[in-house]
């Protein structure tokens, strides 16, 4: 019997050390504790234009070090980014614009002075696409409008249409994946505006497919754009379609809370009867995708036949190969809502356009892209920087480029 107590003690002692181990092992592998850190792999072409810039950004080529303790998980810097944005967000100070379209509708954006002179000495303003059902009041588009005031930019920030609270839509109609309309009335008012401006084009997300696509719609809407950068977008619909519906790294869940955000904002606004009938109603009540609810409601607001036809009409990947203008796409390794077998799209698109750099991160979610020494982010994410830093560099190019290369070395860089 004195044997059997003295047993006893030592057994439980070992279950709690099991259990114990058990808690961390499910930590570090939760947290990826162990993935090494690593300059973003680069896919580009044997230019000039390459070679100047991989030289000009020195963090495209140097290590990206997220927060140790949580930095390294991909849902983490997603989550943190999606429930607060960023910390420590700035307020920058900018005028609401009103643009009527043809169809009723009112698109607006946000225009924000620089605040002080650009480092070329020239005119320069970005035109800001946000993610899904985002807008200027954003925390992360905030502190990135302030960082590229501070470097010498105007900012230009399409709120989506029906993304703004408290503003009522004035036609049957809500932005949708890949309608470029309110953008295009947005940089047609800066190019009028600010006739001297040049342009730099942004998209997050969502936001990255609308910017490239509008790019690659018509050669005219390159004419003043100095260069594009897309930040975490999918590239295809039709082919995220199907990765949506996985529950690998917990796609299903992610799509599940974004048709729910979506759900609300639809239902935020009074559509017309016209747009959305009870049958469809009834759907987007028991839509659970995001899939659901744009068979159900959104391909409808600009007559697309079928779910089918309407992410192929929408994506980007028609029309990306059109853009000439220098053009950085990033993206993460670990962003949940992005697909690894989506990220061939950029690579091959490298292999054929000397314009083209893309940049994949290790580490970095879905925008979030923070860093920070153990625990606490700072303000300014690498995403905020690397976009700055890489327009910069554009610029000066622009700036200085007759005077420094011949004709042969321009070639891959004219418009044909």
């Amino acid at each position: 019997a004195v044997k059997c107590g003295s047993e006893l003690p030592a057994m439980f002692d070992g279950v709690k050390l099991a259990a114990v181990a058990t808690v961390l092992y499910i930590i570090v592998r939760c947290l990826n504790l162990k993935s090494p850190t690593a300059p973003p792999e680069i896919t580009y072409q044997d230019t000039a234009l390459s070679h100047y810039l991989l030289k000009s950004c020195p963090l495209l080529t140097k290590e990206y070090i997220p927060p140790l303790l949580w930095g390294k998980s991909g849902h983490l810097q997603t989550a943190l980014y999606g429930k607060m944005g960023r910390v420590n967000t700035p307020t920058p100070c900018g005028v609401r614009k009103f643009l009527p379209m043809q169809d009723g509708a009112t698109a607006t954006f946000d225009l924000f002075e620089a605040l002080g002179d650009h480092s070329t000495g020239d005119d320069i303003t970005m035109v800001i696409c946000p993610g899904i059902g985002n807008h200027s009041e954003k925390n992360y588009i905030r502190t990135f409008v302030d960082h590229s005031q501070r470097q010498g930019y105007r900012c230009a920030v399409l709120n989506h249409l029906g993304a703004l609270p408290n503003m009522e839509l004035t036609s049957p109609r809500m932005f949708t994946y890949g309608c470029t309309w309110e953008f295009a009335a947005m940089v047609g008012y800066i190019k009028r505006a600010f006739p001297e401006t040049l342009l730099v084009v942004v998209g997050f997300s969502l936001g990255g497919n609308l910017v490239c696509k509008f790019l690659g719609e018509n050669q005219s809407n390159q004419d003043r754009v100095l260069c594009c950068v897309s930040v975490c977008q999918g590239y295809s619909a039709l082919r995220a379609q199907e990765t949506f519906l996985q529950w690998d790294q917990c796609r299903r869940l992610y799509n599940f809370v974004l048709a729910d955000n979506l759900k609300k904002l639809i239902l935020s606004h009074s559509l017309s009867s016209s747009n959305i009938g009870d049958a469809d109603l009834s759907r987007l009540y028991a839509a659970t995708s995001l899939m659901q609810i744009d068979d159900s409601i959104m391909r409808k607001f600009h007559g697309y036949s079928s779910l089918k036809e309407y992410y192929e009409k929408e994506s980007c990947v028609h029309y990306i190969h059109k853009v000439t203008v220098p053009l950085l796409l990033v993206n993460s390794s670990d962003d949940p809502l992005v697909h690894q077998s989506l990220l061939a799209i950029p690579r091959t698109l490298t292999e054929k356009m000397p314009n083209v750099i893309f940049a994949l991160t290790q580490h970095g979610g879905h925008l979030g892209f923070f860093e920070g020494a153990v625990l606490f982010p700072q303000p300014l994410t690498w995403m905020d920087k690397v976009i700055v830093e890489y327009t910069d560099a554009i610029c000066h190019w622009e700036k200085n480029r007759p005077s420094y290369l011949s004709e042969r070395d321009l070639q891959p860089f004219l418009k044909s």
